[in-house]
């Protein structure tokens, strides 16, 4: 069996972007489309980065099609197919440069680095002008409404995106709805068969002949998109891009689709739905240029094709003093984290002698809090290690439903099961067997047609009081609604229960034997460079979010974990290396486990900063005071934290009011009409990768991803490798959905959180009620209804370790080179011997201080 961190390196290059362009999609029809169209299809789809659905979500960059393009260019693109920026109107850098975030000569520096003929004045004086709109593809909706002089309420732009959406919400819908249509023929053929007797566009639109039209479509969907752009008379040329501004025209509709493309080709398979809703909406656009009657529509459809050529061009022009202005606020962020970093060790005071360690999640939330519990007691170490704790595992509790709890970037190899730690059996009873019956039966009763006016009325007072009780100022919120009848307390401090969740199998059902679980064990050990100078006390710590009434709460939960809190693989983690067969194994691996040293496992609330730990009934009599201990740190590293978040969480006056702020913040989580329970990752900025005396001390304000890295201990760099191939990427998706949902919010973010409803049981969520998908953060999530409390800055990686050794690394990847050489993310490094910053450029690496 091969370790964490090898399967880390083999798996992550698999389902990018990149592989996707030279996949065909499946299907079971001969194909209709020649090699330069079928091509052009390909790459239209792989621009579309997939959204995970709300039971594991995760951050994703929306821009993850494009890192094959510098970004400027991709930029430029977008604006073109998507009508978006990738930067901020200038009133914000405007806004910025008073509160001194960056200086004239950071502008200076970008200049003169860039090559731009650009002055520093014309850069300044373009603040006191709106940054250009880009220049758009017009699309044939919108070639339709701009002929109509009024009558009709509706336009055609809505109108479709409308139809398409409601087809699409029944075919993703159809596992959840009771009675669900025929989906055997995929999204276009559900499309045609809803669409064929459907007469809203006759009557509301005036369109006659729409459900003969439809009809008279080829049954193939690839037969369709060759159709219609012959009809249209769209030159190859323009292929992808025009096939790329159709898809997102409706955005999160494609974004779902391409997770299940994305998700089938991670099980070694394939799924052609996005294909299929690229046939919906090419449909709709040849209907409407044979149908609408809209007049010399063809000449306005030529005047609009031949406009597609220049407008990246175009744009890209005009973006170029937003790039100076963007590339100035990162280099004076770069500027401030290397004097931090670079600071003389001799001004911060050296550790005691180690009683325990924590290893927290690289989450950077979890900046605030390691530095609260170090400053607490100063012989606690912490270190910084992907959430998942490098288990690549599926969990599934006692009610039965299977989950992924690791980076979307991989597929689980190995499960994990709730199991009688006395006897180590699956846990099941019949009590629970009913529970889940039950919650069945309500899931069912609520899903069903019209049960939002009959749910409630027919259960009576009884649920009344349910609600009532939740409203309450006491409720506490859900920190993790996924798991079962067992909750999120089984086995927690206090709790003598027996049940937890462990280890069981390989993902074919066969088990691990003691040598493969020492593997595994291993590779985990050696990546969170921790083989050696075990403390007496060794916990591992994942971390979730208590909220309420929240659709997207999966996306405050560990990111690492597919979105799930990060308890089960803590727990699962520190039950194996208390396994004694296990760390006898390990030692002829020369990785040795005192006798004295106790895992143990706990998960960090990141929205009240209350550590629990787990499993104490099966700490030996011997740790227990350990344990106290250290229970007690992290509940005053808790109140440290608290303290230090409170400003922005509008509690500043319950600063200095430990309790009463604790309180506050458990109110937060059970408010349902709370809709900032906490800032989730907004503001991150960095990810150093480092030991960690590097940053021990150092305020990073919460702004830092931390993981623990040592370059002398890791042999071949394969760790290395490890850590730019995976945590590297879900840092980098963290970062663009954040900035996305700030610079993009009408495209790429999700709207207002109040009038979020679910789609399709998990697929995502609506902005009222209905129309297409959205995707990324609600607005609450980065905007504090004053100001956008998200800074949208590039990711900074800063890595300790050789410049031979990093290159080496992304001459071997193709996906992470294309990152740093086309500036998706900056890679710096601090140099092990002269403690310099450099960053990587395409000639090599260059002092920070040389240039932008």
């Amino acid at each position: 069996m091969t370790t964490t961190i090898n399967s880390t390196n083999s798996s992550t290059e698999t389902p990018t972007m990149s592989s996707t362009m030279t996949t065909t999609a499946a299907t079971d029809t001969p194909l209709a489309m020649d090699p330069a169209l079928r091509a052009a299809v390909d790459e239209a789809c792989a621009r579309i980065a997939p959204a995970w659905p709300l039971d594991r979500l995760i951050a994703v960059s929306p821009y993850w099609g494009y890192v094959a393009q510098p970004i400027a260019d991709a930029a430029a693109e977008l604006g073109a197919v998507a009508g978006t920026s990738l930067t901020m109107p200038r009133e914000w850098f405007a806004a910025q440069r008073a509160k001194g975030a960056f200086e004239p000569a950071h502008v200076a520096r970008v200049i003169s680095r860039s090559g731009s003929s650009r002055t520093v004045r014309e850069v300044l004086d373009a603040l006191e002008r709106e940054m250009p709109a880009p220049i758009r593809y017009r699309l044939m909706p919108q070639i339709v409404d701009e002929t109509r002089s009024g009558g009709r309420a509706a336009e055609w732009t809505a109108v479709v995106e409308q139809n398409v959406s409601t087809a699409c919400g029944s075919f993703f819908g159809g596992e959840q709805a009771r009675w669900s249509p025929d989906m055997s023929n995929g999204l276009y053929g559900l499309w045609r068969a809803l669409a064929s007797h459907d007469v809203g566009p006759r009557l509301l639109m005036g369109l006659h002949g729409f459900g003969d039209e439809v009809q008279a479509l080829p049954d193939d969907p690839e037969a369709v998109i060759a159709l219609a752009l012959r009809e249209l008379d769209v030159a190859p040329g323009s292929y992808h891009t025009y096939l790329t501004a159709l898809l997102m025209s409706v955005p999160g509709w494609a974004a779902a689709c391409a997770f299940r493309r994305w998700d089938a080709r991670l099980q070694q398979g394939d799924d052609d739905s996005l294909v299929h809703l690229l046939a919906v909406r090419l449909a709709w656009e040849l209907i409407l240029y044979k149908q609408s009657g809209a007049p010399a529509l063809a000449a306005r459809w030529s005047e609009a094709r031949s406009a597609w050529g220049d407008m990246a061009r175009a744009n890209r022009a005009a973006q170029e003093i937003d790039w100076l202005l963007q590339r100035a606020m990162e280099l004076a962020y770069q500027e401030e984290l290397g004097r931090v970093l670079l600071a003389p060790p001799s001004l911060f005071p050296e550790p005691a002698a180690t009683r325990a360690q924590a290893v927290f999640c690289i989450d950077v939330r979890s900046e605030v809090f390691r530095r609260a519990l170090e400053e607490s007691d100063a012989a606690v170490q912490t270190l910084g290690f992907a959430g998942f704790f490098g288990l690549p595992v599926a969990y599934a509790p006692v009610d039965g439903v299977a989950r992924p709890q690791l980076p979307g970037l991989l597929a689980p190899t190995l499960h994990v099961h709730d199991v009688d730690t006395r006897d180590g059996a699956n846990a099941s009873s019949q009590s629970r067997a009913l529970g889940a019956e039950r919650k069945t039966t309500w899931k069912d009763l609520v899903r069903a047609p019209l049960s939002m006016f009959t749910a409630v009325e027919a259960t009576g007072l009884g649920y009344a009081a349910t609600l009532a009780r939740q409203s309450l100022p006491g409720a506490v919120g859900v920190l993790d609604p996924l798991r079962g009848e067992l909750a999120i307390a089984a086995g927690a401090q206090g709790d003598d229960s027996h049940i937890a969740p462990r280890l069981v199998s390989r993902a074919d059902g066969s088990p691990l034997d003691t040598e493969s679980r020492a593997q595994l064990a291993a590779g985990v050990l050696r990546g969170m460079s921790l083989t050696s100078g075990f403390a007496p006390t060794v916990a591992f710590i994942g971390h979730g979010a208590t909220t309420e009434n929240n659709p997207q709460a999966a996306g405050l939960a560990c990111g690492a974990c597919g979105g799930q809190s990060g308890e089960v693989n803590a727990r699962v983690l520190a039950a194996l290396l208390n396994e004694p067969a296990v760390r006898a194994e390990l030692a002829r691996m020369e990785i040795v486990i005192p006798d004295s040293t106790q895992f143990v496992a706990g998960l960090h609330d990141t929205v009240t900063d209350v550590v629990t730990l787990y499993d104490l009934s099966l700490v030996p009599a011997s740790h227990a005071r350990d344990v106290q201990l250290l229970q007690a740190s992290l509940a005053q590293a808790g109140v440290r934290a608290r303290r230090e978040r409170a400003p922005r969480l509008g509690l500043h006056d319950l600063a200095d009011r430990p309790d009463k702020l604790l309180a506050a913040m458990r109110r937060r989580s059970g408010d349902w009409s709370e809709v900032r329970p906490e800032w989730g990752l907004a503001r991150n900025a960095a990810f150093i990768i480092a030991p960690r005396e590097r940053t021990r001390s150092r305020n990073l304000d919460g702004r830092a991803f931390l993981h623990e890295y040592r370059w002398r201990e890791d042999s071949g760099f394969a760790v290395l490798e490890a850590i730019l191939t995976a945590p590297m990427l879900v840092t980098h998706w963290i970062n663009m959905q954040y900035n996305a949902s700030t610079v993009a919010p009408e495209r790429f973010g999700s709207g207002d959180k109040v009038l979020h409803n679910v789609a399709g049981g998990d697929v995502g969520v609506f902005e009222g009620a209905g129309g297409d998908l959205r995707i990324g953060l609600a607005r609450q999530s980065v905007h504090d209804g004053t100001d956008w409390v998200h800074v949208p800055l590039r990711l900074s990686v800063v890595v300790e370790a050789p410049a031979a050794a990093i290159d080496a690394i992304l001459a071997k990847h193709p996906t992470v080179a294309a990152l740093v050489r086309n500036s998706w993310l900056y890679l710096l490094r601090l140099d092990p011997g002269s403690s310099t910053l450099y960053r990587r450029r395409f000639t090599g690496w260059q002092h920070l201080s040389d240039g932008s």
